[in-house]
């Protein structure tokens, strides 16, 4: 069951990422401040639920929620800055945007920066542990998942619809028959694979 809060009577914003992993496309991040005893019983971590779950919970998400925000780095970024930095970035420009500062944050995962004063705590595999950090993890992923739908009607035939870009062996084969887009992440090197 998924906790409410981790720190009582303090505004907490629970924050993560979607993308790290892809071989294209930006990395999103989202930050969410959901009220006290908020009912959303289909939340869950967004990778245990199905597309249309997730579509049904981000509307109700961005209803309900006292404040929520979704941000990005772009491939570009990734390349010069690197996956992790980036994910960090992304969080943090989340955070910047929310309507409503919170008092604290609480971050997916093990890692993350201080910046504007914000006291946090790290949580590895926090979206299955706590209810603001799973509603992030829906945000940022429905929201990348958009992007990637939209990309997919400018490259059809890289299959973005269907692999979000993550390297799957179509989205692989893809590249060796077709090349790099720009949207790629060519810093993200396939082992034993030649690309023109």
């Amino acid at each position: 069951m998924l906790k409410s809060y981790f720190h009582k009577n303090r505004v907490e914003a629970g924050c993560d990422e979607a993308g790290r992993g892809c071989l294209a496309g930006p990395v999103y991040a989202a930050a969410v401040i959901l009220p006290p005893g908020v009912r959303l019983p289909l939340l869950d971590d967004s990778k245990k639920l199905s597309a249309a779950v997730r579509q049904k919970l981000r509307i109700q998400i961005e209803l309900k929620a006292t404040a929520w925000a979704v941000a990005s780095c772009t491939e570009r970024e990734i390349e010069e800055y690197n996956i992790l930095n980036c994910s960090i970035l992304a969080m943090q420009r989340a955070v910047q945007k929310l309507k409503v500062r919170p008092d604290h944050l609480l971050i997916d995962g093990n890692q993350f920066k201080p910046f504007d004063d914000y006291t946090y705590t790290t949580i590895v595999k926090g979206d299955s542990k706590f209810k603001s950090i799973a509603a992030a993890s829906i945000l940022a992923k429905t929201h990348r998942d958009t992007y990637m739908d939209n990309l997919s009607l400018i490259h059809p035939r890289y299959g973005f619809e269907k692999n979000k870009g993550y390297g799957t062996k179509k989205h692989v084969e893809s590249i060796q028959k077709l090349g790099y887009l720009d949207c790629h992440r060519k810093t993200f090197k396939l082992k034993g694979i030649s690309i023109p």
